[in-house]
């Protein structure tokens, strides 16, 4: 699928798209793919293998999980099959109005040490790059640092050493650390997809999963200026 459209189209990227944008870009991501009913999800996860995930996939709702339209640990076709059910039941009940494309399946990863990366486009400095300690508990933490894009790979590195979490980062308590040249490449990279790329007015990569050989986020999303 090409983008030069729409990025030109003021709208919310669903996972899939914002996720095959961003792999166009060298960021590394979980694919996803949309099936639109419920034999193409079941189809979609046998070619992929179990256990897998099911995120609803609609441009008109943002926090998937609170809807009801987020399935994990799916390990077979029976569970697939399920799960696609009632995540359109509960949408449904909830956003009558939302327009509904069917369902993203990805691959489940192995947990890892979640972080987030975010941008998001001040008046005065504009896009500005946010790291942090990531997942559901990322609002209530508010453990991030910010830089203004662009961004070296120096800044890249003390925007993650900023963060109050950063020993959980380095293994706290015997638990495997991440990969800090990982991260520090995959926010240099994010810093030129969002320089080479002004149409876009916000972007979150939460979570990320940090492993000690790698960084790979699981969920995207990329909103476009109007």
């Amino acid at each position: 699928m090409s983008y030069s459209q729409t990025l030109n189209q003021p709208r919310l990227l669903t996972e899939v798209e914002s996720k095959e944008l961003l792999t166009q870009w060298g960021i590394p991501v979980v694919e996803a793919k949309l099936a639109r009913t419920k034999k193409e999800a079941i189809s979609l996860s046998k070619e992929m293998g179990f256990p897998v995930v099911l995120k609803i996939s609609s441009p008109d709702i943002v926090h998937k999980s609170d809807a009801g339209g987020v399935k994990l640990g799916l390990v077979n076709a029976t569970q697939v099959g399920k799960a696609y059910t009632e995540i359109m039941s509960s949408i449904k009940e909830k956003y009558p109005q939302a327009q509904i494309q069917g369902v993203s399946v990805q691959k489940m990863a192995p947990a890892g040490i979640e972080v987030i990366i975010g941008m998001s486009k001040d008046p005065q400095f504009g896009p500005v790059l946010m790291f942090g300690l990531g997942g559901v508990l990322v609002e209530v933490l508010k453990d991030v640092s910010f830089r203004i894009v662009p961004l070296t790979r120096r800044d890249a590195s003390e925007m993650i050493k900023e963060i109050k979490g950063y020993p959980v980062l380095q293994g706290y308590r015997g638990k495997e650390p991440a990969n800090i040249t990982a991260l520090e490449e995959l926010i240099v990279k994010v810093s030129e997809f969002v320089e080479q790329n002004p149409q876009i007015k916000e972007l979150d990569l939460n979570p990320i999963f940090a492993y000690k050989d790698k960084a790979i986020a699981v969920d995207a999303r990329v909103v476009l200026e109007g």
